[in-house]
């Protein structure tokens, strides 16, 4: 069973190896409930395998600190390995080293000076439908009430504020059918995507100052499809496309300005979810900040911490890690950074 007290970098090897691919979270989610409900100051609420615990000690501010359970498949990588103060193995990164922090902290800060509810949530490597987090944000709101909520995504232990949104569409066009022999009596779908391509090779993308942060949007296209066989003219393709737009555009007005870009061509929407404001006017992030000592930078990328803007709560990532080894074979963090994230968190609830 999971010792929540154990040395934090022993206790990420020890969610590591709990497998816990997206959708497959019961043994975590057990281990992890089972543990925290041995914590007399903790109230421990369950919902399918998202685990909510929280102290309720009446101080003047509340916290929430926030991670996933679940992984992407195994690529090899279990179980984990320390080497040279490294911690190798699926999930390393992405996140169990962040929910290794939460939980030791959990365990080990009976009296905060700021109340804490801790989520420990299922299914954010998946279809936003079966997200544990979106689940409660949904459903049972008031659990995540607070001033400030910190998501330990790998961060390389700095903070990282807000999130962009993304937006996926695809660009359709329609041809009409032919012998490659004889093209002139068709119309060839692939070739009607040129200007499309086009538009994205010259795309500039925007710059947004937020709080006095530079979020950069970016405009790509991710995948074309297209053809029926090799003798003949196609008369469908599909273009791809990925768009990261800045936390102060909503969904509907990125998906506003995607169809004036590609105005003219069919465009459906295949993925969508909004951004996250950094939120840093607000005083609670500030004095998180302070306590840090950290500087601060915008997210590129998208996280959890938009589910928390839309309920208007002010949301960092702070976590262990570096997120581009995140869902690789090679994937690790070193011990150091985890240990650094405790220390400065540790300061910060009881400082």
């Amino acid at each position: 069973m999971l010792d929540l007290t154990d040395d934090v970098v022993t206790l990420t090897a020890a969610l590591v190896d709990l497998p816990s691919e997206s959708l497959s979270e019961a043994e975590i989610a057990d281990q992890v409930e089972h543990a925290l409900r041995r914590l007399p100051h903790l109230e421990v609420l369950r919902d399918g395998h998202t685990i909510v615990a929280r102290t309720q000690l009446g101080r003047a501010e509340r916290v929430v600190l926030a991670g996933h359970l679940d992984t992407v498949p195994e690529n090899g990588n279990l179980p984990s390995r320390l080497e040279d103060d490294v911690l190798w193995g699926l999930g390393s990164c992405d996140m169990k080293s962040g929910v290794a922090v939460a939980l030791h902290l959990a365990a080990t800060v009976p009296e905060p000076t700021r109340d804490v509810t801790y989520v420990f949530y299922e299914a954010e490597e998946i279809a936003a439908v079966h997200n544990g987090l979106g689940r409660i944000a949904r459903e049972r709101p008031e659990l995540l009430e607070a001033d400030l909520a910190i998501l330990l995504e790998p961060s390389v232990a700095s903070v990282e504020a807000g999130c962009q949104g993304t937006m996926r569409i695809e660009v359709r066009t329609r041809g009409v059918r032919a012998h490659p022999a004889r093209s002139w009596t068709g119309e060839n779908a692939i070739h009607a995507l040129a200007p499309a391509l086009r538009t994205l090779a010259d795309y500039q993308p925007r710059v947004v100052d937020i709080d006095g942060l530079r979020y950069r949007e970016g405009l790509n296209a991710v995948g074309v499809r297209g053809g029926v066989s090799g003798n003949v003219i196609p008369d469908e393709a599909v273009l791809t496309i990925n768009y990261r737009f800045a936390p102060d555009r909503s969904e509907a007005e990125a998906l506003a300005h995607l169809e004036e870009v590609f105005a003219g061509y069919e465009v459906g929407v295949t993925d969508s979810a909004p951004g996250g404001l950094p939120g840093l006017d607000r005083t609670a992030t500030k004095e998180f900040i302070a306590s840090l000592g950290l500087s601060v930078a915008p997210k590129f990328g998208w996280t959890d911490v938009s589910k928390f803007s839309e309920l208007g709560i002010a949301a960092l990532n702070y976590g262990p890690g570096d997120p581009q080894y995140a869902h690789k074979a090679d994937e690790h963090v070193p011990a150091e950074q985890v240990r650094d994230v405790l220390r400065r968190l540790r300061a910060w609830l009881t400082a």
